[in-house]
């Protein structure tokens, strides 16, 4: 009896520092909730909503689908636009040919078109890997491309091959201006952040991987890693789906074949180099850097006056140098990205709290 009541005080002691964690990640939620919804939109400007915070959300959801791909399953894809064009260009077929399918209803069925073409596309992933995998998916972002600019039907016979966004409405409320759209951008996308939390922690993440760590020893395991690969594929190309749309309807307005091009892909590829892989939040991060390190450049060349940056051309070129030194950069200090420092840099704050 006397062992027990003196490990009782030990037990009782652990418990709350079991809770502790959670009860940071709640209130970290709760906080970003309350900005996200409360504080941006009473304070931000339409210029800072329409140009800034719109592409940097649906940028970092764009990284996020990536990454449920590449960092936590371990497969490669170098055609992420081709499923975010597919998603745009079936939601406004969709709008024009079911004029009466609710607003949420579209972009979930854009989605699940977007994650069937990604499973005929991740069908060379139960063969191959590696280099000649990235090719193959690369086979998706110019077929995509040939396709939408080749039948003009996907545009309703347009002859500028240029969809426009139709009228964004849902329930009554209209979503046109820059703070409608703003909630319509940041309510799919914490929704999307809670889906691909839940996706990551089930089952389903955690064999995704074990076939990234040791795809050989996840089979001997009974892991069905065929199945998981095109799954994996699937759950991508639905985020990329509806991030398409929101790219298309909430921030340009307009999409053509050629909005969703290979740069377009190779820009959400650094967004997940530098923000870090097998992560949800620093994918933000990444897009934050890609949205406005541009704006920044601008900027600066304006308060410089140096007669070879007045060149659109060498600005373009500035800012090509600038991302290749930084990814190149990160990957040789720190693989795992800016998350990680952030990461190790709060955990040295809360180390010296502690002590």
């Amino acid at each position: 009896m006397a062992s027990i009541q003196d490990s009782a005080p030990d037990a009782a002691h652990v418990a709350p520092a079991v809770s502790t964690p959670a009860l940071m990640r709640l209130a970290l939620v709760a906080t970003g909730l309350v900005v996200a919804f409360g504080v941006v939109p009473a304070y931000a400007t339409d210029y800072w909503l329409s140009s800034i915070i719109i592409p940097t959300i649906v940028m970092g959801l764009a990284g996020i689908s990536l990454n449920l791909l590449q960092g936590y399953a371990g497969l490669v894809s170098l055609g992420s636009a081709a499923f975010m064009s597919v998603g745009v260009f079936s939601a406004y077929n969709l709008i024009l040919r079911a004029p009466d399918l609710p607003l949420p209803g579209v972009f979930v069925l854009a989605g699940l078109i977007a994650a069937a073409v990604g499973v005929v596309f991740g069908l060379p992933a139960l063969r191959i890997k590696g280099f000649y995998l990235a090719a193959s998916t690369l086979g998706a972002q110019f077929f995509f491309q040939w396709l939408f600019t080749n039948y003009p039907w996907f545009s309703n016979n347009s002859q500028s091959l240029t969809i426009s966004a139709p009228r964004l409405e849902f329930l009554g409320y209209d979503l046109q201006s820059p703070h409608g759209r703003y909630l319509l951008v940041v309510s799919v996308t914490a929704l999307l952040i809670g889906l691909a939390f839940l996706v990551v922690r089930s089952r389903l993440g955690r064999e995704w991987m074990a076939i990234r760590d040791m795809e050989t020893a996840a089979s001997v395991l009974g892991i069905r890693v065929a199945r998981r690969k095109l799954e994996a594929y699937a759950v991508s190309s639905f985020f990329l789906g509806i991030t398409g749309v929101l790219w298309g309807f909430a921030y340009l307005g307009t999409a053509d074949a050629h909005t969703y091009n290979l740069d377009k892909s190779f820009q959400i590829l650094f967004i997940v180099l530098i923000g870090g892989t097998a992560t949800i939040f620093g994918n933000f991060l990444g897009a934050a850097f890609i949205v406005l390190t541009p704006i920044v450049l601008d900027h600066l060349v304006l308060a410089s006056n140096v007669a070879y940056l007045s060149d659109q051309g060498a600005i373009t070129n500035l800012q090509r140098v600038i991302f290749g030194a930084i990814i190149i950069f990160i990957l040789i200090k720190e693989p795992d990205g800016l998350s990680a420092w952030i990461r190790r840099g709060v955990e040295a704050i809360r180390g010296r709290l502690a002590s």
